[in-house]
């Protein structure tokens, strides 16, 4: 908005009434200026324009309701109550009071006109309106009532509706005499969409009129709430645009395409590409041989073929004599990626080294060396490679696993790892982002609007669709007997623990005791144990006893989500499935269907279930399509949640709701790029 010693700017204690301490009760809820204050909005509506006949009431009704009081009482139930009974023409309520005093006692007394507002509800005296505001009025007074809805604002203690009101107001007068709510949107724009302008959607939300739809605003699709929805998702798409407009002003390594090398290298991995994957191949290599850095998202599903992709365009950097960073969320996976990159880059001469928050200090320091030397082509971790102390000799290419376990922030801190100056100026290098997390495309043309796609929607030949059957733990014993026969069938089986809390010590203790209670009942089975307190050499050895079929189950936390490939595995648990959002539970359940075998997964959960957990389980039972999922976790969880953002901050809309609006979407990306071409002026402060 705008900038300078405007009105719009001027903080809250220039409000008359506004104190040290209130300031304080408006910061705490992220109010700071008058600006902040008019786009503080209401969260619902209360319709006190009307009254409503006692006898007409509703359960669950907020209603204003005008009688006479036909007696109260205490009464001692489970709790002590104050009650009263209020008669109009058409019928009788119980107004009910848990908390009151003795000058509502005598307010309440029989005889006296009361006008009331509140929610019917039932009780064990009819229809009751429990703690209702109350107005006592003269014999002859008509009831007072509003000519407007009445807006309820998000609020904290100290700061009640009333006094919001009034400030409300107050803030949108002085704006309104500065003449100082600038239109940002064009005309023509706002005409197009036919949306309200600024200062109207404003006015309208913050004092509704007596007519408007509360059910419309209730849902937040009033044209006013939409007009303002759509300014804050153009804001944050323009924000993105900028950023990447800033990046791409930057100069990267020309990495041209070693056709020669890339052959070799297809034909050692011993299988044909998909057409998905020679697809985006391609893209990745079109962005690798241009001198501005490449910023683009690597999309599929669970077991596509990302990894071998990502091969391809290391293989791109390295053989340019450039260095390449892969960056995974777990020291697991990064320890699968480490085995699958030195198998494909060592014949062909290339060092490949891991370097992880546990990487002992002697080999720690040998690597970091050879790293600063450019002796190490690939260099594999987890968050370790972007911390102080590590220095490259010739990043030219980042690439980033499971994007949505890394804030943004981490992203940029590695990115920067990378940058040089010379006479030419800055110098990036280029960025992939991989997910096998597929992202709704609301999310995608939001969140990471300055990204490029590639999308692997194909599985690899031969990787055979899940069964998903969802079972009460009641029935553990059942389960218990189907995993001594698959593995009498010379199959193997994971059984997966969920969190119990965020405490990895206790997820760990719930798999122990999990590994007791499996060897107890299937005493003829090899049983082994992984966890995220075991060390990588002793996570390692485990996973590589699995793979060679030295073991027939499995037990594991979480740890085993993603980067596991034992094609063997036909059969997985999930205990407590109702803990885990969609996407893990569609992650771990990718696990198996990697052989020939008829492969199926297991929700064992546990009663009752809420009503989030049911629809997850439905959606996972229903499908494997990976964004379909997406779309459903978007919807039950949030986009914070999906993004792994709600803890770094990103992506947190004060007025737009990326579920509700994502309508709004291709208009706001059309509008940005019109402003971009036509207006940059707008745009660029």
């Amino acid at each position: 908005m705008n900038t300078g010693d405007s009105t719009i700017e001027l903080p809250v204690s220039t409000l008359s009434g506004v104190g040290p301490k209130l300031a304080e009760k408006f910061s705490q809820i992220g109010i700071q200026t008058l600006q902040d204050l008019i786009f503080h909005l209401p969260f619902r509506y209360q319709d006190r324009t009307r009254l409503t006949p006692i006898g007409g009431l509703q359960p669950s009704q907020d209603a204003v309701i005008c009688g006479y009081s036909k007696g109260s009482d205490i009464v001692f139930g489970r709790r002590r109550s104050l009650l009263c009974r209020l008669q109009d023409d058409t019928g009788t309520v119980t107004l009910r009071f848990f908390h009151f005093s003795k000058s509502q006692q005598i307010q309440l007394q029989t005889g006296s006109k009361l006008l009331c507002y509140g929610e019917a509800r039932h009780g064990s005296s009819g229809l009751e309106i429990y703690h209702p505001e109350i107005t006592r009025l003269a014999d002859n007074a008509e009831p007072n009532l509003d000519d407007r809805l009445t807006p309820i604002y998000p609020a904290t203690e100290g700061l009640s509706q009333k006094r919001l009101r009034t400030f409300v107001a107050e803030a949108m007068n002085k704006l309104d005499e500065s003449g100082e709510l600038p239109e940002l949107l064009p005309v023509e724009l706002t005409q197009k969409l036919r949306m309200p302008g600024l200062k109207d959607s404003l006015l309208y939300l913050h004092r509704p009129p007596q007519n408007a739809s509360l059910a419309e605003l209730d849902e937040g699709e009033h044209p006013a709430q939409q007009r303002l929805a759509f300014e804050e998702l153009l804001a944050h798409h323009l924000t993105l645009i900028r950023n990447r407009n800033r990046l791409r002003a930057h100069r990267a390594p020309v990495l041209p395409a070693p056709a020669a090398k890339i052959e070799i290298f297809k034909q050692q991995i011993g299988f044909e590409l998909t057409a998905a994957q020679a697809r985006c191949v391609r893209e990745i290599s079109d962005d690798l041989t241009q001198p501005r850095p490449m910023l683009r998202l690597l999309q599929g599903d669970v077991g596509s073929g990302k990894t071998v992709v990502s091969a391809i365009a290391a293989l791109q950097a390295i053989a340019n004599d450039y260095q390449v960073a892969l960056m995974a969320p777990t020291e697991i996976l990064a320890e699968q990626h480490l085995l699958s990159f030195t198998n494909w880059f060592q014949p062909m001469g290339f060092k490949v080294a891991l370097l992880t928050g546990k990487t002992r200090a002697k080999t720690r320091r040998e690597t970091l060396e050879q790293l600063a030397n450019g002796r190490i082509s690939i260099l594999i971790g987890t968050h370790a490679l972007f911390q102080e102390g590590v220095e490259y000799h010739n990043l030219g290419l980042v690439i980033i696993d499971e994007q949505h376990r890394f804030g943004v922030h981490q992203r940029l801190e590695l990115r920067d790892k990378g940058s040089s100056s010379d006479n030419n100026g800055e110098h990036y290098p280029h960025q992939l982002i991989m997910t096998a997390t597929p992202i709704p495309r609301t999310l995608a043309m939001s969140a990471y609007a300055d990204l490029d796609f590639s999308v692997i929607d194909g599985l690899p030949p031969g990787r055979k669709p899940v069964t998903t059957v969802v079972l009460s733990d009641k029935r553990r014993d059942e389960v218990v007997e189907r995993i001594q026969n698959i593995c009498n069938l010379g199959r193997q089986v994971y059984w997966v623990c969920t969190l119990i809390e965020e405490s990895e010590n206790l997820q760990c203790q719930a798999a122990e005791d999990t590994l007791i209670n499996l060897q107890a009942a299937l005493p003829g089975l090899r049983i082994g144990l992984i966890h995220g307190r075991l060390k990588a050499a002793e996570k390692s050895k485990m996973m590589d006893q699995f793979k060679a079929h030295q073991l027939d189950l499995l037990v594991a936390t979480t740890v085993i989500e993603v980067g596991v490939d034992v094609p063997n595995a036909s059969l997985m648990v999930i205990e407590n499935p109702e803990r885990l959002g969609l996407a893990q539970l569609h992650q771990l359940r990718g696990r198996v269907g990697r052989g020939d075998a008829e492969s199926f997964c297991l929700l064992l959960y546990h009663a009752p279930l809420s009503q989030h957990g049911k629809e997850r389980l439905k959606v996972m039972r229903e499908t494997s399509d990976g964004f379909v999922i997406a779309e459903k976790d978007l919807e039950l969880r949030g986009p914070g949640e999906v993004l792994g953002t709600r803890q770094t901050g990103d992506l947190q809309f004060r007025i737009a709701d990326l579920v509700r609006d994502q309508g709004l979407l291709p208009e706001v990306k059309l509008a940005a790029i019109q402003l971009m071409e036509n207006q940059p002026q707008r745009v660029m402060h």
